[in-house]
């Protein structure tokens, strides 16, 4: 594998680049991007824009729905830069990678009509509607309820973990329309608009962040069966891909790369010996986990490249590499900087934050390593 950049990429790196730090808000940080504020969410609003007049939101995508048929690698070129801006995108990294695909995909004409031109034009914000109480890590075993009614679904249940539904527009929802079937052959999806009656968010406190997650309950909620995408009961295999691009699309080496780059700056900055044998060390197997995190990001990038349509199992060693380096860093910071490592609003203390997280959201390490166990390395379930 040639991990060279063409320099056609190379060019449009810098464009990219110009264009972020010339539209990004001043004194954006990553922790800005759950958009803790209504100022923060008309920033991203804004942000996106401006990206997506320039062609820098969706150039990945087919010409035929506001793309030009870019490389999977300017993704991630997008994914890297804009993590290294501190994700000013928000959540509208979900939109272009995997909520938009998925209505390519399977939507109908009107849904790609109406969606697909306020996506690539990045001023939409959506949320998915995924994990469940009892159904996170196991997804299939969802058990909110969309009863059919005629030409509308009337559904019930919780989702939980929510990113980023306080200022949604939109939810991605899995929901269960047949009871009785087999657990993933009866899953659909729901294209809901957060603002119909019966949906209530709440946050879900913690005691790291604003905003960062919630809960959503809905109740009796009337959703036509006209925003249904694809099949009525074959929403797992629309998902299954959905989840493929959830994670190659976002380049979390990048970030933690720049934590650890700021990280060792403020320590020579307090007269702390970062040659020192021990902490050279930490600070080496930190740098590692990245780069191999990069490495492997670039690999389900390849695969993607080669195998569009097919299974793409790299994506979850890439995910299993991606949530421990997190960790290693987070460690790294604290063994760095000590109990400064702890201060608020630094690259440190947020980087614990992401640290802690990691290996759960976008599919738990444990549920990574059993579908490589499965899907890489054919072992038996038990």
């Amino acid at each position: 594998m040639n991990f060279d950049w063409t320099a056609e990429e190379k060019a449009f790196r810098e464009e990219l680049r110009a264009c972020i730090y010339e539209n990004v808000r001043p004194g954006w940080h990553h922790e800005h991007r759950d958009m803790p504020n209504p100022q923060d969410a008309e920033a991203v609003v804004k942000f996106c824009k401006a990206m997506g007049e320039k062609g820098f939101l969706t150039p990945h995508w087919p010409a035929r729905f506001g793309g030009r048929d870019a490389s999977p690698w300017e993704q991630a070129i997008i994914s890297e830069e804009t993590w290294a801006a501190g994700e000013p995108r928000g959540p509208q990294y979900m939109n272009t990678n995997w909520i938009g695909p998925a209505i390519m995909a399977a939507g109908t004409p009107e849904q790609q009509r109406y969606h697909l031109p306020r996506i690539a034009a990045g001023d939409v914000l959506w949320c998915q509607g995924f994990s469940e109480p009892e159904a996170g890590s196991d997804l299939a075993s969802l058990r909110t309820r969309a009863v059919r009614d005629g030409d509308t679904y009337i559904v019930n249940g919780q989702k939980i973990w929510t990113s980023y539904a306080h200022p949604a527009e939109f939810c991605f929802l899995l929901v269960r329309t047949d009871p009785e079937a087999e657990k993933r052959r009866g899953i659909s999806i729901l294209l809901v608009p957060m603002n119909l009656p019966g949906i209530e968010v709440r946050e879900i406190p913690n005691p790291f962040a604003e905003h960062l997650i919630h809960e959503i309950f809905f109740v009796d909620v009337p959703v036509p069966v006209s925003y249904r995408l694809g099949e009525e009961n074959r929403g797992w295999e629309i998902v299954r891909n959905v989840l493929a691009n959830e994670r190659i699309g976002i380049a979390r080496h990048q970030h933690s790369t720049i934590v650890i780059d700021h990280t060792v700056a403020r320590a020579r900055q307090r007269g702390i010996d970062v040659e020192d044998s021990g902490l050279a060390e930490v600070i080496g197997l930190a740098y590692a986990a990245c780069e191999a995190a990069r490495a492997m990001n670039y690999a389900a990038v390849n695969e993607r490249v080669h195998h569009p349509d097919g299974g793409r199992t790299l994506s979850a060693v890439s995910r299993a590499v991606t949530g421990p380096m997190e960790t290693t860093v987070s460690a790294a910071c604290q063994d760095i900087l000590g109990e400064e490592a702890m201060e608020s609003g630094t690259d440190a203390n947020r980087q614990l934050i992401t640290g802690t997280a990691a290996p759960i959201a976008a599919g738990s390490l444990e549920v990574q390593l059993n579908l490589i166990a499965r899907a890489s390395l054919d072992l038996p379930s038990s």
